[in-house]
């Protein structure tokens, strides 16, 4: 992933578009969240952010990022916003676009959010100004309806109650607990155990240390030179073995091929 940062902003493309507008190209650079975006020095008519993994909008001034209130001035020339195909979830999370009244046309196409039920006249109602949605035209009857169904009290707790908005995430945070997670089995633990239970000197309990640190488990992580060795080892038993034992077959074949004694008179 990449952070929405100044200096990626300023090195992205910048140009003017067919319809004459200034336009800033931050397709496909993988940002998980909209951030500093003072950066653009509100001289854009037109962000494309299509093709990244924008999930939220807005999040807390904690965590440092867009809020609804420098979303409006950091954005407040801007008409037209791209944010296709990213992981938008929930129509709450539209709800920061509100403030920039400047913004014209919006495109949220393959996004989850789209598939929300009534998330046309949801952001219709709230962005009365839009004129292009997923690059189709705004109908007045599409108007009317939204105006219809989010009217009065009824209207403010349907919209309430769908608004929902997706949780608060950092970057990396899943993989940084299933990490924290991760440790020795059981088989492993025991192993240790036995290792420790068996050292005999300060220096052999320097060693299992050292192993520990190294990542290797004694007993199971065992190096292919200590293999060897060992293999050699029992193959030089088992040779010597076998050549004592073929010695001792040597001998009791030669006492029986010694000659009888000759008995003179006989």
């Amino acid at each position: 992933m990449v952070k929405l940062s100044a200096e990626l902003i300023e090195q992205a493309a910048q140009y003017t578009n067919p319809v004459r507008d200034r336009e800033l190209d931050l397709r496909a650079y993988k940002i998980p969240v909209l951030e500093n975006l003072g950066a653009t020095l509100d001289q854009f008519d037109a962000i494309d952010f299509s093709d990244n993994e924008i999930r939220k909008l807005d999040v807390n001034a904690a965590c440092c990022k867009v809020s609804e209130y420098n979303l409006e001035h950091s954005l407040s020339a801007l008409t037209e916003l791209v944010l296709t195909n990213n992981n938008i979830q929930e129509l709450g999370d539209l709800d920061p676009l509100a403030t920039v009244k400047t913004l014209t046309l919006l495109s949220l196409l393959r996004n989850p959010v789209t598939n929300k039920k009534h998330y046309r006249l949801y952001v219709i109602n709230k962005m009365p100004q839009i004129r292009v949605l997923d690059f189709q035209k705004v109908k007045l009857k599409e108007r009317q309806e939204a105006e219809k169904m989010f009217k009065g009290k009824r209207g403010a707790q349907l919209a309430k109650d769908i608004a929902k908005r997706t949780k608060t995430f950092t970057p990396g945070a899943a993989a940084q607990l299933e990490k924290k997670r991760t440790g020795p089995s059981q088989a492993d633990v025991e192993a240790i155990k036995i290792a420790i239970a068996n050292a005999s000197s300060l220096a052999e309990v320097e060693r299992l240390k050292g192993m520990l640190q190294a990542g290797q488990i004694p007993g199971r992580d065992q190096r292919p030179e200590e293999e060897e060795e060992e293999e050699d080892g029992n193959t030089a038993h088992m040779a010597g073995a076998s050549g004592e034992e073929m010695n001792e077959d040597d001998q009791e074949a030669d006492e029986d091929m010694e000659p009888e004694p000759h008995i003179n008179g006989s």
